[in-house]
């Protein structure tokens, strides 16, 4: 393996620990607005994410189907951050005005997810254009997802 092609591990940190952070804000914010606001079961929350790649049958698989969503989620949390983070080592744009580029990041994030991520997997349907659907997503998005991700990435050095 080339050098450079090497991941240092403070790199690897920084992506772990904005993985972590923004699955966890994510998540939060599902369990608050799919469980508690519009009366999902909090399973049913992250099996709707093991159901990407399993289908509907994923909503009949109980805890493992959950655990699985689970870990479904902060993966892609881990890559949307590593995505970031590596774009902010290139553009230092994405350092230097960090909070308005998470914003807008975070917006584009939730519209890749839901128009093109979620219509290609096993679910297969694009989630719902009810406004408070559409608000929540882009709004918990743009603060608990592209946010959170660039000041994980502006904080870590060059």
């Amino acid at each position: 393996m080339r050098p450079e092609a090497t991941v240092p591990a403070r790199h690897l940190r920084t992506i772990l620990l904005g993985g972590l952070i923004v699955g966890t804000l994510d998540a939060c914010d599902a369990f608050i607005f799919f469980g508690f606001i519009r009366g999902a079961r909090l399973p049913s929350v992250f099996q709707a994410v093991a159901a990407g790649i399993l289908g509907r049958e994923a909503f009949r698989g109980g805890w493992p189907t959950f655990v699985l969503g689970l870990a479904i989620h902060f993966f892609i949390a881990t890559c949307i951050v590593a995505t970031y983070y590596a774009a902010s080592r290139r553009i230092a744009a994405l350092r230097t005005h960090a909070v308005a580029c998470g914003l807008v990041y975070g917006v584009g994030v939730y519209f890749f997810m839901s128009q093109v991520v979620v219509p290609l997997s096993r679910l297969g349907n694009s989630p719902s254009w009810q406004v408070p659907v559409l608000l929540n997503g882009i709004i918990g998005h743009a603060l608990l997802v592209g946010l959170p991700a660039a000041l994980v990435s502006r904080r870590a050095p060059v």
